[in-house]
């Protein structure tokens, strides 16, 4: 066994494999950007190497900087992660050129299930039946648009090098075809270099399924049991599971038998992971591809089967055979991980960023969290979403939900919005103890997500927070920071105004006042009271309150984000987010709306790099077509016009940064022109 390994990766994973190093008393490297010189993963390790500017393409996507890094720190390994360069016959070559050891399979194995065309036709080669479809190398526009129509609609495009849902579109028409087809190219090309694509006929009621291989360089090759992955959005995994429900004996020995003839069939060793595509409505299952490296939902594996696959990952990186046959693995209980992002789900899962102000993780028997974070971690855009993710195990599959449950419910995470509450829900509702496919969340929310409807009392809350804080002493006062924050008197004799403003960015008025022992909180438009509490107390980040006879603790948090005062609220119910609107700001911000409103705006709906502007000054526009691409946190968002009309302004080019909120856009409507 080597003696020192470099982690060529960032966040939580990196944070997870540096535990096992540590764990088996290797010395662990980081690298680090010029955005994660403060982040957790740097601090965990026991030395760091920075490798670059904040691009990923200068930094963590740069194979002979990570191995330039290895070589200053006397690292005799390198360790990939997922993501990045997980998967780059370009690093193990520049490894083995330098006498380091990959840990992860052959450069070959990957680069044949690296293209879903040639993993496609191996897999046929080898008796796994494979979805309908084309992935022939052809790739003109008519001969695909020829191909899908053969197929039939719809019709999923899928980029040949795709991987985490990125470069995928669902057709259901022919005359939607060739735009998808561009945009699924523009994906691919950006994401991973490769604009090939393949065809695939789209199953009405799919679940996706997945073995976990492990491997060694002596010729075993033992699978550890499956794993359901269906619960995804836009084609990203979102809870995952070990073992599926709802699923025959037969199938499971069916997945394990045509996995283990994959991963033979390229002279497999390390983990990795063969996925499945199960039609709930036939019973049939295709193979869908090879993930030829360690998967985000990996922890399942570890918690129902009892290995470690970090460190057999390492054992057999350094030679070593496997210390267990296929007959003595087995399994027991139930596991199921939550991916815990930075996005917002009542806003349609925009990409959200901010500093973490809190960081407080659930714990508890059953519980384990994966994270990068800590107080201060900063979330940009330039990275991935994903911030943790909460593994729950249990004897059975209801136990692992209920902790489960309770965990999200617990995990305080302030500063960055996040779609722990959406998770919440998501393992509450009754439909996720019935059998599962990919189309759960868009039928458990098929009007979409909102928050429990409590965002009344949260406002009251928030504004109570606000006003013991202001009144807090100097030294112990989190307002100190903001500078700016001011609290305005009203005409009512002992009370004080307090505007915030909600994720929909409406501006909620309340007064708060002391009446006696208590204090009261309404809106300011109107007599009536929003909240009513007998007795309240904030120390430090601790907001105590009493009201009915019933005693409540939250967590309140206040820091400027950017030129703005937010504050956060953390309870039982979940977590809300308001931003503190100034008195005078807001009267301007209302004459900027009234003149904005003469024309259409297309604003950034979350920081971003402005990616595409297949527009120009003086063109005219149909409601619906596509203005702006913006990319954030590695995936494409398209803007589109809001009503036809002539493009009058453009404040945003290729290449450039925009926050959220920035006006990229003007249109005047038709009826001015």
């Amino acid at each position: 066994m080597f003696d020192t390994l470099l982690i060529a990766n960032r966040g939580e994973i990196a944070c997870r494999i540096a535990r096992t190093a540590r764990r088996l008393g290797l010395r662990s490297v980081a690298v680090y950007s010029d955005a994660d010189r403060g982040a957790r993963h740097v601090a965990e390790c026991d030395a760091a190497v920075r490798i670059g500017p904040t691009e990923a393409a200068r930094s963590y996507l740069d194979a002979a900087t990570i191995v330039a890094a290895a070589q200053a720190s006397g690292a005799q390994a390198v360790h990939p992660g997922y993501g990045f360069l997980s998967e780059s016959p370009a690093l193990i070559e520049a490894c083995e050129a330098a006498g380091i050891a990959f840990v992860g399979p052959s450069r070959e194995a990957i680069r044949r299930m690296g293209s879903k065309i040639e993993s496609k036709r191996i897999a046929i080669e080898h008796g796994v039946p494979v979805v309908p479809g084309y992935h022939e190398d052809d790739q003109a526009d008519a001969v695909l648009a020829e191909a899908a129509a053969r197929i039939g609609w719809p019709v999923l495009i899928k980029a040949s090098a795709g991987g985490g849902g990125k470069g995928m579109r669902v057709v259901r028409a022919a005359a939607d075809f060739a735009a998808a087809l561009a945009t699924v190219r523009r994906e691919a090309r950006a994401a991973f270099g490769d604009e090939r694509v393949l065809l695939e006929s789209y199953l009405a009621e799919p679940r996706h399924l997945e073995v976990q291989l492990l491997g060694d360089r002596h010729g075993h090759l033992v699978h550890l049991f499956e794993r359901e992955c269906s619960i995804q959005r836009n084609h990203q995994k979102v809870i995952e599971e070990a073992p599926a429900a709802h699923l025959s004996d037969g199938h499971r020995e069916a997945l394990y038998r045509h996995a283990l003839a994959v991963g033979r069939a390229i002279g497999y060793h390390s983990a990795g992971t063969v996925e499945f595509i199960h039609d709930a409505a036939s019973g049939d299952t295709f193979f869908l591809e090879m993930n030829t490296r360690l998967q985000v939902e990996h922890p399942v594996t570890e918690a129902t089967v009892g290995i470690d696959l970090v460190e057999w990952q390492l054992r057999v990186a350094a030679g070593e055979p496997l210390a267990f046959t296929q007959q003595q693995l087995a399994r027991r209980g139930w596991a199921i991980e939550a991916r815990v992002c930075a996005e917002d789900p009542a806003a349609g899962f925009t990409p959200e960023v901010g500093t973490v102000l809190v960081s407080d993780e659930p714990a508890g028997e059953g519980v384990r969290v994966d994270s990068g974070l800590r107080v201060g971690s900063a979330v940009t855009p330039h990275y991935d979403s994903m911030l943790a993710k909460v593994i729950a195990f249990g004897d059975t599959r209801d136990q692992a939900v209920r902790r489960l449950s309770t965990a999200l419910g617990a995990y305080r995470l302030l500063g960055v919005r996040s779609n722990l509450v959406f998770l919440a829900d998501l393992v509450r509702a009754p439909a996720f103890a019935a059998s599962l496919t990919t189309h759960y969340i868009e039928r458990t929310f098929a009007g979409g997500w909102a928050p429990r409807d409590d965002a009344g009392r949260a406002l009251a809350l928030a504004a109570l927070g606000c006003v013991l804080a202001a009144a807090a002493p100097a030294t112990a006062s989190p307002w100190q920071a903001l500078g700016a924050w001011r609290l305005l008197g009203d005409a009512a004799p002992g009370s004080v105004l307090v505007l915030l403003e909600d994720a929909q960015r409406t501006v909620h008025r309340l007064r708060v006042r002391a009446d006696g022992a208590r204090w009261c909180v309404e809106s300011s438009d109107g007599p009536r009271v929003v909240a009513l509490v007998v007795s309240a107390q904030l120390d430090g980040q601790r907001l105590e309150i009493e009201s009915g006879g019933v005693s409540e603790a939250f967590t309140f948090v206040a820091a400027r984000d950017g030129g703005s005062e937010r504050v956060w609220l953390h309870g039982a119910h979940g977590i809300h987010a308001f931003t503190w609107v100034d008195r005078t700001a807001h009267a301007l911000a209302g004459t900027a709306a009234a003149k904005a409103a003469a024309g259409n705006t297309l604003r950034a709906p979350m920081p971003g790099l402005v990616s595409a502007v297949p527009t120009t000054v003086g063109a005219r526009v149909r409601a619906g077509e596509a203005l702006l691409i913006i990319e954030a946190m590695k995936m494409m968002h398209t803007l589109v016009a809001p009503a036809d009309g002539m493009v009058v302004e453009l404040r945003c080019r290729v290449g450039e940064s925009v926050r959220g909120g920035d006006i990229l856009l003007t249109i005047e409507s038709e009826a001015k022109t």
